[in-house]
């Protein structure tokens, strides 16, 4: 990785422009045609079946619409920055395959760099031994968090302001969902969290940090580190969600709860916590410090104040955009399970329906609800036990 990036320093980024698929009885030839040479790094999950190939970080600039999956083994495609220096295609697969090859070829007969990547059929259980394989390097450990005060508050920063994370839904290789009009979750919800910020700051009362502030994939662990380093008081996760019914339209304020307040909570929650399966990521072996915050969300306090924090929310936001019955509602968001900041997800709306996926697009819109933010902020705050408003 730090080859990659420091690299990067002394070439300008590759381009992928082309990816080509030939599937046979023996094996499947996948190519990506490049703008230069590339090194790469394989390696397989399982349920469901996946090759994925890590790349520096490139642009994907295609000349042509990706390839329709083919009558084979491959299902599918994604691609997108998993994390700054790192780019990442995957291959969805529909039955056990192994890497044969992953071999960068240098420009012959008036044409580019290509990578080569051959996949060939395999027996699940030698599937399953190659996934057990050591796999890519593990990012750096994070800082350790910022402990409570004696009173079980987080410390305030020096300038009086509160430390508030807005975390952007999705980015990078997760596109989130897709609305009308082709607008994507994950493009919205970092435009919504930029005019938000603008919004608070402004104030002079609030400090906000971003989980993101580019198209780039973070894992829902590291949204909830990084929250926590930052001393953060309130986390907001930002969404966006889509159905078959093109009618159905309103925000829905989330906070956490182990059980579903119904069942269109339990299976949004569903949804957005594959997001780590989806980019490419095993969930299944989680280090002892993140089974400790599992454990931790026996905290009622935190889920308490969350559920305070969401009430002012949907008071608030009711004022500017319409709200689905019952706006607070209750699921098992993962991203919502730091057991120490008080955290809420907002779904702002159904970009599968043509009027909230227009006013969404609305810089005008975004600062009204961020107006909303604001207020419901000031009044959690001043209601708090313990804490006196900032400012």
């Amino acid at each position: 990785m730090l080859a990659w990036l420091l690299a990067g320093e002394a070439m300008a980024e590759a381009v992928v422009s082309r990816l080509q698929v030939v599937s046979g009885t023996e094996r499947t030839r996948i190519t990506l045609d490049l703008s230069q040479k590339v090194e790469s790094h394989t390696f397989l999950l399982a349920d469901p079946y996946r090759a994925v190939i890590d790349l520096p970080q490139v642009a994907f600039r295609w000349a042509e619409a990706l390839p329709a999956p083919p009558d084979g083994p491959v299902a599918g495609f994604r691609h997108g920055l998993f994390r700054p220096g790192t780019s990442r295609l995957v291959v969805d697969l529909r039955q056990p395959m192994r890497f044969v090859q992953a071999q960068a070829v240098a420009p012959a007969q008036g044409q580019g760099w290509k990578l080569v990547i051959d996949l060939a059929p395999t027996s699940r259980d030698a599937f399953l031994q190659a996934v057990a394989a050591p796999s890519p390097p593990p990012p750096p450990a994070a800082a350790k968090p910022a402990a409570p005060s004696q009173d079980g508050q987080m410390p305030r920063r020096a300038d009086g302001r509160r430390t508030v994370v807005l975390d952007p839904g999705h980015g990078g290789i997760d596109p989130g969902t897709t609305g009308v009009g082709g607008i994507q979750e994950k493009a919205l919800t970092l435009d919504v969290a930029q005019d938000l910020k603008r919004v608070l700051e402004a104030s002079g009362r609030y400090h906000v940090v971003l989980t993101r502030t580019a198209d780039s994939f973070i894992r829902l662990r590291e949204r909830i580190s990084l929250a926590r380093n930052s001393r953060a008081e309130i986390f907001l996760s930002l969404h966006a969600d889509a159905l078959g019914d093109a009618s159905f339209r309103g925000m829905t304020v989330y906070t956490l709860s182990d059980k579903a307040s119904d069942a269109e909570a339990e299976a949004l929650a569903q949804r957005e916590n594959k997001a780590e399966l989806i980019a490419g990521v095993d969930l299944s072996d989680e280090s002892p410090e993140v089974a400790s915050i599992l454990i931790d969300l026996a905290q009622r306090e935190t889920m308490n104040l969350s559920a305070r924090l969401a009430g002012h929310l949907v008071q608030e936001l009711s004022r500017e955009a319409q709200l689905l019955r019952n706006g607070h509602r209750f699921a098992g968001f993962a991203v919502l399970k730091a057991p120490d900041v008080p955290s809420a997800l907002i779904e702002l709306g159904y970009l599968s329906n043509r009027q909230d996926a227009q006013q969404l697009a609305q810089a005008q819109y975004r600062r009204r609800l961020g107006q909303a933010v604001l207020r419901a902020l000031d009044q959690f705050f001043k209601s708090r036990p313990g804490a006196t408003r900032a400012g």
